[in-house]
């Protein structure tokens, strides 16, 4: 039976949605009606694109929490012996999300219609990447799903603790930032022009830096909404550029070489490929078919195309730690533990190290730049604050002095 998301009135008129099984939508029409729903709308659960109603839509990419909550249990349900079909819908109505209920019911009508599970979660590309999928289909092939999910779930809730840690550290400097910009120019705006009328009302030559920010506080009062699109338009144009992929494949390999922004670069493109090849490793692909794989994951796409020719360079018989070397970008830990890996023939485990160790790298930096900011900011707004008090004393000063 396939699943279906359904739209329905109740006997209070009030709107109930869901998800239901059934032969057809004739099937689950009658199904509604029997439990004395009045059916409004119904639509396959399976697909990818938003399914919109009256005033309601079920979104169909999980976000990065709700895949490792989903990877957990299944791995849980599997290692306790469940069926898939049964761990499906068992997640299913444990689901908070409707959205997340609809998904993976979705899943399950296809396994139930004799799909693998890597086959059911291809419906759903945007929620399950090709790593993801690459990964259980290697566990239903060797017939260790349940261990290939445990270490998928492991895989993904390092990812997101990673991902977690750095966007809390910023968190506050973002915050300051942003307030920093909305007060001075509100200063600039509304406070500042009339002060400096009052002085200018005294008929004195006013000071250099008084008329600074005259011409400053003018400039933003009359066109603060230029300034705003001039931000905007820079914002899409630098947005657009980056879609085009000559301009972006010049752009990531600046990346990688500017003095402090190529030391984030590496660390973190080198973790996602040594983690994402180390649990395709383990759970049985081939070397070089993980290598393919990984490279999709690297965000930076002069790297991925370096990683391409590494991938080619394997194939014809190189070791996995020269062709990473002739790559160019990777740090030379990865490559010592790799050759290690390769000697020992741990290479899984050599990879999973490196991995945990370049990450933690990034995050050290990451917090490092995060807390030298911090002060920063405080000083640039202590000087933004100290030129907007001067300015205004200066006369003030001046016209005491005279009297």
């Amino acid at each position: 039976m396939a699943a279906f998301e359904y739209l329905a009135l109740d006997a209070s008129s009030k709107e109930r949605k869901g998800v239901l099984e059934g032969d057809s939508q004739r099937h689950v029409r009658q199904l509604l009606r029997d439990q004395g729903l009045a059916p409004l709308e119904i639509k396959p659960a399976a697909g990818n694109a938003p399914t919109k109603g009256a005033g309601w839509s079920f979104r169909r990419s999980l976000n990065r929490l709700d895949r490792v909550l989903i990877t957990r249990q299944l791995a849980t349900l599997s290692k306790a012996g469940l069926p898939i079909e049964e761990s499906l819908q068992a997640i299913a109505q444990q689901a908070d999300k409707q959205s997340v209920n609809a998904l993976v019911m979705g899943i399950r009508s296809k396994v139930l219609e004799g799909h693998s599970l890597a086959a059911s979660l291809a419906e759903f590309p945007s929620s399950f990447t090709t790593l993801y999928r690459s990964t259980v289909a290697s566990g239903e092939q060797t017939g260790k799903l349940d261990r290939v999910l445990e270490n998928l779930a492991d895989y993904l809730e390092r990812q997101y603790e990673s991902s977690r840690n750095v966007e809390m550290a910023l968190i506050y400097p973002v915050v300051l930032l942003v307030l920093a910009v909305l007060i001075v120019g509100a200063l600039m705006v509304y406070v500042v022009p009339d002060m400096v009328s009052v002085i200018e009302n005294s008929g004195q030559s006013l000071p250099t830096v008084t008329a600074v920010l005259i011409a400053m506080s003018d400039f933003l009062a009359s066109w603060w909404w230029a300034v705003i699109a001039a931000v905007a338009g820079l914002v899409s144009l630098m947005r657009w550029l980056l879609q085009q992929p000559d301009f972006r494949l010049q752009w990531d390999r600046r990346l990688l070489e500017l003095p402090l922004l190529k030391r984030i670069s590496r660390s973190t493109n080198a973790a996602r490929y040594a983690n994402t090849l180390s649990i395709l490793g383990g759970s049985g692909v081939p070397l070089v078919e993980g290598m393919t794989i990984a490279k999709d994951i690297v965000g930076n796409s002069w790297l991925r195309q370096r990683l391409t020719e590494a991938t080619q360079r394997v194939s014809e018989g190189a070791s996995l730690r020269s062709a990473l070397e002739g790559v160019g970008y990777f740090p030379p830990m990865l490559l010592h533990m790799v050759a290690s890996g390769e000697a020992s023939g741990e290479l899984d485990t050599m990879l999973e190290r490196v991995a945990a160790h370049q990450q933690n790298e990034v995050e050290r930096v990451v917090t490092t730049i995060v807390s030298l900011f911090q002060p920063a900011m405080l000083v640039i707004m202590g000087g933004v604050v100290l030129f907007i008090v001067m300015a205004v004393l200066l006369p003030i000063l001046n016209m005491n002095s005279a009297i």
